[in-house]
């Protein structure tokens, strides 16, 4: 049995493995070469003095043992002529609930509106360069769903809704690194998650599932309270028994679609803002104490948190060495998001910094609106801020200029690709938005001295945190109330907030299939 082990480190040891045996040996009072292997079981960093240290859990393993990866494989059967259960939508919902009913002898049919995630990326070029807007293939529709190119940060705090590590796992076993398995912030950055996604598409189709690209659906067919039909865009009809509707956040078309069917929807509390973009070594500085980070030390982040305006207001995806990056799924609306390489090695820091909206702020919108009225603020403020520019170049105001009401008279560089313009955002955001942006900025800069200044900018808007619409669904049996086949899932239902409670969540609806 190895010896479990907890040690203090330097940046620098913890980066040598050799450092780190050396380390282990100590611990565990034996010679250097009695130690066969030293594996990493949790790691974390404590930056909160100026002494810096990782912190490293470990197994140790003597040289008369033989070390064995603790990663577990998971067994999909072949399911060609097994019963078939739709998942309509492909982002971390919908690829783990396929899995998942690959283990349990079911046969997922998985209709996705958008690309495959190479196909994607000339899409995207095309958005960032020549500001065209795809609405069907984009920053949020398309295989992986909005996680593909928009970061893959896999921490979650929702380690009551399912198994964290069977999430992180079923990654590894498709390609991601092994260290996701055991630090306490994963990522495995856009960059990499494309041919993650693809194995896991190629998993699914080779355990005889379908995986369906181009195919938007436009309407069901509802029979004694089940959806019998699904019907697309392209004319194609699918035949259901059990449906997983896990489209994510922004596929407004669908939420309308339910309302228009008399489906029970409602319209649900999210938050909305602005990205905020920093000098990554800013914020480096501000967080390890120190002029320069060094070799050693990762990019830094943060999370921070208030209460300004009687509202809360929080930090949102925070992307150390990232790019801001257009995130709208229509024309002639502006809407940013963040994301990090795996590397996080870009010059800015970005997050989005958003207040809490509840419905006293969308009422006036009930009447005429109904369950889409939080769905309808969402989007006028996305097109007032595409009005603004005239174009998805974002609207854009130095730090200090917005808190102090001012007009900016040049603007910073940014990673944001399509180009920002200076604007005063107050004209774009509604005034509490605006009046609990300010109030919360100052405290942020009261919580981390040098985080307020005009070096930053405020990009908007970041208004895709959440769903705005919620799919009422059973807690026991996770179906909708009124169609019996139909299970709500994932971000776009509003039951998870990530790529790893999203995942838990699509596991969970297959369970329940």
């Amino acid at each position: 049995m190895p010896i479990t082990i907890e040690l203090k480190l330097t940046p620098e040891q913890a980066a040598s493995s050799d450092d780190i045996k050396k380390q282990a040996a100590k611990a565990v009072q034996l010679p250097l070469d009695e130690i066969s292997h030293v594996q990493p079981v949790r790691k974390s960093l404590d930056a909160r003095k100026p002494q810096i240290i990782v912190l490293l859990k470990a197994d140790v393993y003597l040289k008369q043992e033989t070390f064995k990866q603790d990663l577990k494989t998971f067994v999909f059967q072949k399911v060609s002529d097994a019963k078939t259960c739709h998942i309509i939508g492909m982002g971390p919902a919908g690829m783990y609930a396929a899995l998942q009913l690959l283990e349990r002898g079911i046969k997922p049919i998985i209709l996705e509106r958008g690309k495959p995630s190479r196909e994607r990326i000339k899409d995207l070029s095309l958005l960032n360069k020549k500001l065209e807007v795809n609405p069907e293939s984009n920053y949020c529709f398309g295989e992986g769903g909005a996680g593909t190119y928009s970061d893959g940060k896999l921490y979650t705090r929702s380690n009551k809704r399912g198994d964290i590590k069977k999430v992180l796992d079923v990654f590894i076993q498709h390609g991601a690194d092994e260290r996701i398995g055991y630090e306490a912030h994963p990522h495995i950055g856009t960059n990499k998650l494309p041919r993650i996604i693809e194995n896991m598409r190629h998993t699914i189709i080779e355990a005889g599932g379908e995986v369906h690209f181009h195919k938007k659906v436009v309407d069901f067919k509802i029979e004694k309270d089940c959806i019998s039909k699904i019907i697309c865009a392209d004319g194609k009809v699918f035949d259901a028994q059990q449906v997983i509707l896990a489209t994510g956040h922004s596929a407004r078309d669908i939420f309308e679609l339910l309302y228009a069917k008399n489906i029970i929807i409602e319209a649900k509390p999210f938050a909305l803002g602005v990205r905020v973009e920093h000098p990554q070594s800013l914020i480096d500085s501000i967080q390890y104490k120190r002029a320069e980070r060094g070799d050693f030390l990762p990019p830094s982040s943060y999370s921070l948190v208030t209460q300004a305006c009687d509202r809360g207001v929080f930090s949102f995806c925070m992307c150390p060495g990232g790019v801001i990056a257009p995130a709208m799924t229509d024309l002639k609306e502006t809407v940013v998001n963040g994301w990090s390489s795996s590397k996080r090695n870009g010059p800015f820091a970005n997050s989005g910094i958003v207040v809490s909206i509840d419905t006293d702020n969308w009422k006036h919108l009930l009447q005429k609106h109904g369950a889409l009225a939080a769905l309808e603020f969402q989007r006028r403020v996305e097109q007032k801020a595409f009005v603004s520019t005239g174009s998805i170049q974002a609207p854009a105001q130095r730090m200090e200029d917005f808190i102090q009401n001012k007009t900016s008279g040049n603007l910073p560089r940014t990673s944001y690709l399509p180009g920002i313009i200076t604007s005063e955002l107050k004209t774009i955001l509604p005034s509490f938005i605006t009046q609990s942006l300010r109030e919360a900025l100052v405290d942020f800069g009261k919580k981390m001295k040098g985080y307020r200044t005009n070096e930053a900018v405020l990009v908007g808007v970041e208004s895709r945190t959440s769903s705005p619409v919620r799919i009422p669904r059973s807690k026991e049996t996770f179906r909708h109330p009124q169609i019996s086949n139909l299970l709500p899932c994932g971000e776009g239902a509003g039951y998870a907030g990530g790529i790893v409670s999203a995942a838990m969540d699509g596991i969970a609806c297959a369970i329940a299939v």
